[in-house]
Order: structure tokens, then C-alpha cells, then sequence
């Protein structure tokens, strides 16, 4: 038998080839996993699509009469922030409850405006008309403005935002 027949074990470069391979693995599995995670977590992150928003106080508003409240919320959704600004119209009532409505035409979702020498809501995009509560006068908008629900907490009118 010759030497070489008579070596059946592993060879010197086939063991550092293995020992380089293994600890190569390791160190990419030790930075890659966690690089990985960063770029990864926010796309994975739930984000509340509904929050109950402050608007103020409503000692003081002008009973009947519609008063624009204006907020911007903004969200991340995985690495895309967004802001969205909306308008909200408070009504005090007479019976001391309050109508909440949004300032966004049912129609095409222009900005509506409240035009008190006439006593409505006039959407400048196509000439829609809403009363006082939100309700169709004229137009092409489909359905009354959308009410928000609201609270009162502390003296201030407090209400829940969902955003699609």
C-alpha cells in the first residue's frame, strides 16, 4: 500500500476550506440577520388606521353657526410617511349636542366652504350645495357629508378619525 491510499482522513486544505467556510457563514449570518430586520421592521409595522383626535375647546363657538376646525395627522406606512390635512365643521345644537361634519364634497372630494349669506355648504368643484346638517340641496354628489363621531372630554371636542 502506498502512502497516499493509506491517508483516508480529511487534508489540510480541505480543513481550512471547511473551518473558512464555517465561519465565513457565521459572521454573514451575524450581520445580515440583523440588517435584515432593520430594513424589513418598518414595512412589517401595524400602524392604527383610527385614532381619536383633539380639536379644541367648544366654550365659546357661535351656537348654529358652523366653525371650521383644521388638523394635519400624519402617518408612516413601511418607509412612506404621508400627511393628511382635514377640515372638520362643529355645529353647536340647541339641545347643547353638537354636529361634526367633514369639509370633503361626497362628490370628488373638493373642499367644501360654508358660505353663511346663504346659509350652506357650497363645494366649488361642481357647484354642490349642502344645508346646514350636511344634507343634499343641489348637486352631484351622491350622499350628505359624512358626520364624525365625537366626544366631549374635559370641555373639548375630541373626534375619531379613520383613515382607510
Amino acid at each position: 500500500m502506498t502512502e497516499s491510499e493509506h491517508e483516508q482522513g480529511l487534508s489540510r486544505r480541505a480543513f481550512v476550506s471547511g473551518v473558512l467556510a464555517v465561519l465565513g457563514g457565521t459572521i454573514t449570518l451575524a450581520l445580515g440577520l440583523p440588517a435584515l430586520a432593520y430594513w424589513l421592521a418598518p414595512a412589517l409595522r401595524k400602524t392604527p388606521s383610527d385614532a381619536w383626535v383633539p380639536l379644541g375647546p367648544v366654550e365659546g363657538l357661535p351656537p348654529g353657526e358652523p366653525t371650521l376646525f383644521t388638523f394635519t395627522r400624519v402617518r408612516q406606512v413601511g418607509w412612506e410617511r404621508s400627511a393628511t390635512a382635514y377640515g372638520i365643521f362643529v355645529i353647536p345644537l340647541p339641545d347643547g349636542s353638537y354636529d361634526v361634519l367633514s369639509n370633503v364634497c361626497t362628490h370628488l372630494s373638493c373642499r367644501v366652504a360654508w358660505k353663511a349669506e346663504a346659509g350652506q355648504y357650497v363645494c366649488p368643484c361642481h357647484d354642490g350645495h349642502f344645508a346646514r346638517d350636511g344634507a343634499i340641496i343641489s348637486g352631484p354628489q351622491p350622499r350628505p357629508l359624512d358626520r364624525y363621531e365625537h366626544k366631549i372630554e374635559d370641555g373639548r371636542l375630541v373626534v375619531h378619525v379613520v383613515e382607510a
